[in-house]
């Protein structure tokens, strides 16, 4: 055989081996669900299918697809006629092979590596699904689907995008020529019910003193700065916060892809927005924070700052925007104010060390950290103050820390909250506006009979 056709014959045929009886059958499954798609799109009427209510519009699909089923004389059982049944519907009116995984509450992230490999994450562990995709084609169509929904594009000249799912959840997608296995796909989710900080003291994130304290902290309009890395709970921990704010302040949340879920009545949500076709149209995160300016906002949140909007932000903290909240990749709170200058001067300020300094500690005062520990549970590993400057130096104290003693049987990592026994200069704002009145917090209290 001539090496054209050799290769001609490799492209074609689809790379499964025939003595794994396991692999052959998926591979006639998946050709006979996109075979069944593609009857049933012959046989219906989108325009008017997709008028219906869905409920009623997925009845009329399953009533079709068993009709195509009999005439089609193949031999199922029935759970495989019922799975057959439900993944056609997922993938006419959902995201296909996604809609099992969207629908367990479990679920906190996706994590699609190539169509043949797909993770999941639960209670902070990751573990191996059986779910695939067809093909390079079919995981790309689901990603199509996803960020058209937002009026964003992926294709080889933009070959990654931010986006996010009708409930909030945040979709990343890379394809080639950047992902060399195949499209690559992650999705965060969100819960149906934000939480609140008393879910946060049962997960054992934080104790109560110190939910009682962030919610003075956030009421007294101290500007907060949340640190962590990848997962480590930073936007649920912001969600949270947000909960503290009084209905009567207006708030302006700026975000590269709305996921916050802010329950106020007086919030404005604003998204950042990519070039178009012709490289024109972007609106960077600094665009809408100088914007933002502009909309008299009692309190301004940033759903992470990872630019030159950095310095925009710390210009709004220091001119009357006190109370806002933002958050940041950090492995620790005096890293990220390192991380924070170097932001600042990515927007070519040309400000000095001194002048800069001077900036971030005025604008911030207080950092909090949080990390996922290898048991999956999401902590807040510490909360420091800056106080202010010691000569060319931002000066930060520790307020408190998570003390960790030890693992236990089944894998939990034991530990205590402690704080420092400093006291917080925070606190004299906390009692001039009247927070501490009714308001018991052990720690301090000594501090505060002084």
């Amino acid at each position: 055989m001539a090496l054209i056709k050799r290769l001609q014959k490799e492209t074609v045929e689809p790379e499964v081996n025939p003595k794994d009886p396991v692999a052959v059958r998926e591979n006639h499954y998946q050709d006979l669900k996109a075979k069944m798609h593609q009857d049933l799109i012959r046989h219906i009427d989108l325009g008017n299918l997709f008028k219906l209510d869905r409920d009623k519009a997925r009845e009329e699909i399953q009533l079709i697809l068993v009709n195509l089923l009999a005439e089609s004389k193949i031999p199922l059982n029935q759970a495989e006629e019922k799975k057959l049944i439900r993944e056609v519907c997922d993938e006419t009116f959902g995201l296909g092979p996604l809609e099992p995984l969207l629908a367990d509450p479990t679920i906190s992230d996706i994590l699609v590596n190539s169509p043949a490999q797909t993770f999941v994450e639960r209670f902070g562990k990751l573990e191996l699904t059986e779910v695939i995709f067809r093909d390079d084609l079919h995981l790309r169509q689901i990603i199509e689907r996803i960020v058209s929904r937002v009026g964003r594009r992926i294709d080889e000249s933009t070959p990654m995008v931010d986006a996010r799912l009708p409930d909030g959840s945040r979709v990343n997608a890379v394809i080639a020529p950047l992902a060399l296995n195949g499209p690559s796909l992650s999705i965060r989710r969100f819960r149906k019910d934000p939480l609140r900080s008393q879910d946060l003291v049962s997960l054992g994130t934080i104790n109560q003193e110190i939910a009682t304290l962030l919610e003075l902290i956030v009421k007294a309009r101290l500007n907060i700065l949340i640190s962590g890395g990848t997962g480590s709970g930073k936007t649920t921990l912001l969600n949270v916060l947000s909960g503290f704010i009084p209905n009567s302040e207006r708030i302006i949340t700026i975000e590269d892809a709305a996921e916050l879920q802010l329950q106020q009545i007086h919030v404005v949500r604003l998204e950042t927005r990519p070039a178009n076709v012709e490289g024109k149209g972007q609106i960077l995160q600094r665009d809408l924070v100088r914007n933002s300016l502009r909309m008299r906002p009692d309190r301004i949140l940033v759903g992470e700052v990872r630019g030159p909007e950095a310095l925009d932000m710390l210009q709004a903290m220091n001119t009357g925007h006190e109370g806002s909240l933002t958050t940041i990749h950090a492995n620790s709170t005096r890293d990220a104010v390192h991380r924070l200058s170097t932001m600042v001067l990515m927007a070519e300020s040309n400000m000095v060390e001194w002048t800069l300094n001077r900036q971030i500690s005025s604008a911030i005062d207080v950092i909090i950290q949080v990390s996922r520990m290898a048991d999956g549970v999401r902590r807040m590993v510490s909360l420091s103050e800056i106080t202010g400057m010691e000569g060319n130096v931002i000066s930060m104290q520790d307020i408190m820390n998570f003390e960790r003693k030890g693992v236990s049987s089944t894998q939990t990592i034991m530990g205590d909250y402690k704080f420092t026994g400093v006291r917080p200069q925070f606190l004299d704002r906390l009692e001039k506006a009247g927070l501490l009145d009714n308001v018991r917090l052990p720690t301090f209290e000594g501090a505060l009979r002084q």
